[in-house]
């Protein structure tokens, strides 16, 4: 995956060798190699590959098999969609998944510092923006006020 952003013990670093391939044509679900399937595909074999997940698809959905997947990517087919970012923070805060959370989909610089408050540990850039320019939005806010994922004490607590 091109323009992938990821962050490894707080440090953001720019993927060159991502393993995942993420498949958005039905027909490309039976290629070789790690794929990231949408749910509907990965349903049908959930135990070999990684999934993502739409708008409309229910997080809840794969609670049985958090344990073992290694990848979830969320799709923001939209830049003004944000339905992701809530199933994102169910994923982290309500089921405590702790595998990689993928942004996928419309994925620009200036939501990636929210994405990180949500949880998401891992950006797909959109292909036509530069991931260098891209690492400057996840530097984001110097001191949030409210929760998050990645800091649960509202700003008033942390005193």
């Amino acid at each position: 995956m091109n323009n992938l952003l990821r962050l490894h013990e707080g440090v953001v670093q720019i993927v060159t060798d991502d393993p995942w391939t993420l498949v958005r044509d039905p027909v490309l679900a039976s290629a070789p190699g790690l794929l990231i399937l949408p749910l509907i595909h990965w349903l049908e074999r959930p135990s070999t590959h990684a999934v993502w997940l739409g708008p409309d698809d229910d997080v809840e959905s794969l609670v049985p098999w958090l344990a073992s997947l290694p990848l979830i990517a969320l799709d923001f087919p939209s830049f003004r969609d944000g339905r992701a970012y809530s199933q994102a923070y169910l994923l982290r805060s309500r089921f405590g998944w702790t595998g990689e959370l993928r942004a996928i989909g419309d994925v620009l610089r200036d939501q990636l510092s929210h994405m990180r408050q949500c949880g998401f540990d891992s950006f797909a850039v959109r292909e036509d923006k530069s991931a260098e320019d891209a690492l400057k939005g996840l530097a984001g806010m110097s001191v949030l006020y409210g929760r998050s994922v990645i800091e649960p004490r509202p700003l008033f607590r942390r005193r």
